[in-house]
């Protein structure tokens, strides 16, 4: 069994209830789902959010539209991710972000059957970036997010999913799959206002005439129009985790001190 889960929360410090804020008349998370449902290998689809108060909303607008949702741990994520597989054991998970609108099932679907032939315990497109931020796909084992749900302590590893998983390069194979093109400096995801700018604006464009466009229609667009990417291209990738990875170097000087006072 292939899992997909979608992790989505309504508290983004950067962008509030960006999830369920709407895009062409429907909350975003649901343009997202729709997309997310012409992927042919998955056999479930779940959405995986926080049991506070702040996401009660979006667990409606999900449970309206016919949307399993599990709510757990609000601050370890990967506690939370677990719990959701946890009634399923499924033999894989497709992790998905509620932060891209444009997902392309495409795209992630070729990532499934790369991970599935080459036999990896953990295969991406990310690790190495070579696709615009906003299409990321992770698939894992769910024996690699069980080892990580019992093992992983540092904030980035339980603040986040993966990391914990592809640090244990010993342990799991791990593989990523690569882009002909380098298109890393794209960015399609939701952080900023900005980039909910460009998400409108793409959809706008494209989605009356075909509502499953797909990347290379998205890149089509960009060449007619290319101040499009002007809008949001000061933004960094990954501040989240950068923020994470902060978190662990002060974790680590705090028990370094405890053990030097202790001594």
């Amino acid at each position: 069994m292939i899992l997909g889960i979608l992790q989505a929360r309504v508290s983004s410090s950067r962008l509030p209830e960006k999830v369920i804020r709407p895009l062409l008349g429907k909350p975003m998370i649901l343009r997202q789902i729709e997309r997310l449902k012409r992927i042919r290998q998955l056999d479930r689809l779940i959405l995986a959010t926080s049991s506070d108060l702040s996401d009660d909303r979006l667990a409606e607008v999900c449970v309206r539209d016919g949307i399993e949702c599990f709510r757990g741990n609000l601050d370890d994520v990967l506690d939370r991710f677990y719990q959701a597989a946890l009634h399923y054991r499924p033999d894989y998970i497709v992790r998905l972000t509620g932060d891209c609108p444009l997902a392309d099932p495409e795209l992630i679907d070729e990532v499934i059957s790369f991970t599935l032939k080459g036999g990896y315990d953990y295969g991406c497109n990310c690790l190495e970036p070579t696709y615009p931020d906003g299409l990321d796909v992770e698939m894992f084992r769910f024996s690699c997010l069980e080892t990580a749900w019992k093992e992983a302590t540092l904030p980035s590893q339980r603040q986040h999913v993966t990391p914990f998983i592809i640090q244990q390069t010993d342990r799991f194979s791990i593989a990523c799959m690569k882009n002909d093109i380098d298109l890393s400096s794209l960015r399609w995801t939701v952080d900023e206002p900005a980039d909910f700018d460009l998400i409108t604006k793409i959809y706008e464009s494209l989605y009356s005439k075909n509502p499953e466009f797909v990347t290379v229609d998205i890149l089509n667009l960009l060449k007619k129009q290319p101040y499009l990417q002007t809008l949001n291209s000061a933004i960094h990738r990954n501040e989240g985790y950068a923020a994470s990875l902060l978190e662990d170097a002060e974790t680590t000087s705090d028990k370094e001190l405890s053990h030097e006072k202790n001594n």
